[in-house]
């Protein structure tokens, strides 16, 4: 018998809704992105209410959630999210759902929110290690954050001054991302800022360093990378976003990117050298059009 969960559309009597496997009986919802970021709540033996309302069990000031969004239901081997007729819908590793039974490491996306449910013999442990997680990656993206990428750029500039090893640095952006969120809304945004990182993410080297440097800004430190791979990496990735097919409810939306390519030279005396000319040369790519790769190599051909 297959163990694949199923999403529940007619949901008469969520007594009898059951999943296969052993469940333990405390789990918790741990916010990995969302105003309560690392906080987590614990499913108790009475239904959880997650909405705008402040009747909720867990009240989520965002406009794009429902005032009853959706309940955490116990039953008799786990837990079951239902979605409560809510306006933009819940979702559960990405898919919409109207009722479905939740297992261990399960993502759900309320609203522009997002959490985790944990459960399990080990759910102590796991919480911890989520927590030290959501220290180093962004929760809406998987990629690397911010904080963790800074630390790897100054450790591999140290590297370059000390080894004269090569490094190369992507910064890329969106190109009229603040149309998409204006247009289709910033569920819709979420949606591309997601899909492309997971894109891109499945497109490089296991050492490169990948994370959201803010906004709709990413940025791929590469080490022991020359120019001439680094430009054909940003290529690559380029067409790659420009090829792909990114969905919202239902909705086609095209998507591409700019990039800016920098390799470390003796000029950049700080990690924060290298990202300016990699930023300078990023908006020399929006300036030209965009959907464009631009470094100092393409600079010279002018």
């Amino acid at each position: 018998m297959s163990d694949e969960i199923r999403d529940v559309t007619a949901v008469t009597n969520t007594e009898n809704l059951t999943f296969p496997g052993r469940q333990s009986e405390l789990s918790y919802l741990v916010m990995i992105y969302g105003e309560y970021l690392g906080r987590r709540f614990s499913i108790g033996k009475e239904p959880t209410l997650i909405g705008r309302s402040p009747d909720s069990n867990i009240q989520l000031n965002d406009d794009s959630v429902s005032r009853m969004h959706c309940r955490v239901i116990p039953v008799e081997s786990g837990v079951t999210i239902v979605d409560l007729d809510s306006t933009n819908g819940t979702y559960v590793n990405g898919t919409t759902v109207s009722a479905r039974p939740l297992r261990d490491g399960d993502r759900i996306k309320i609203g522009r929110g997002i959490f985790k449910y944990l459960s399990g013999d080990n759910i102590e442990h796991a919480y911890h290690e989520e927590i030290y997680r959501l220290k180093t990656t962004d929760g809406l993206t998987g990629a690397f954050n911010k904080r963790y990428f800074e630390e790897e750029l100054e450790r591999e500039v140290h590297r370059y001054f000390r080894y004269g090893r090569p490094l190369s640095l992507l910064m890329m952006d969106i190109d009229h991302f603040k149309r998409v969120n204006d247009d289709n809304g910033h569920l819709a945004g979420d949606r591309v800022l997601s899909q492309l990182a997971a894109l891109i993410s499945s497109s490089i080297r296991h050492e490169d360093v990948f994370c959201r440097y803010g906004g709709e800004e990413f940025a791929l430190l590469m080490p022991e990378m020359h120019i001439a791979g680094a430009l054909e990496v940003a290529e690559r990735l380029r067409l790659l976003v420009a090829e792909a097919h990114f969905e919202f409810d239902g909705l086609d939306l095209p998507v591409t990117i700019s990039i800016g390519v920098a390799v470390a030279d003796a000029s950049m005396r700080t990690p924060e050298d290298f990202i300016r000319v990699s930023d300078e040369f990023l908006y020399a790519a929006k300036r030209n059009g965009r959907n464009r790769v631009e470094s100092r190599q393409s600079s010279k051909k002018k």
